[in-house]
């Protein structure tokens, strides 16, 4: 039986609310569904750091796909809260005209660092961007956001 681990992140403390366990399965079960909805196709994954690259790890292992990975860093939080105002830390590196763009993040909280990243990704012509997150805080979304 798995005890409940406290885990601290600066001066905040949580706990374990989902077993590792319950984490690997889902994340086999969205790539299971990635995998067939973009059969034939060769996504960008594009991850957003910091907080995205074990759970992007963890889904790319379970990709039977021929795809690319690319990492962008976008800054909205001050300390451990959001501040509204989103930078850009580190950009695209690679060209993703006409090809079909998933973000892998790990947690949409406001919804308005996405809002921005599909703003500027849309300017560039993807076939298509679609958006894949661990956690969802859907009473906290100022902008509505299609994310399966």
């Amino acid at each position: 039986m798995q005890r409940n681990k406290n885990i601290k992140v600066k001066d905040k403390t949580f706990s374990v609310s989902i077993s590792e366990r319950a984490m690997k399965r889902q994340i086999k079960r969205v790539a299971e569904e990635i995998n067939r909805d973009y059969e034939g196709r060769e996504p960008v994954f594009l991850a957003v750091l910091n907080g995205s690259f074990i759970f992007a790890a963890d889904l790319l292992r379970e990709i039977d796909l021929p795809c690319e990975i690319s990492f962008v860093k976008l800054a909205s939080y001050e300390g451990t809260s959001s501040t509204g105002s989103i930078r850009e830390v580190i950009g695209l590196n690679i060209d993703i005209t006409g090809r079909p763009v998933i973000i892998v993040e790990d947690i949409v909280d406001t919804g308005l660092t996405m809002a921005h990243m599909l703003e500027t990704l849309q300017k560039q012509n993807p076939a298509s961007i679609d958006i894949c997150t661990l956690l969802l805080k859907p009473s906290k979304l100022q902008v509505k956001l299609d994310i399966r």
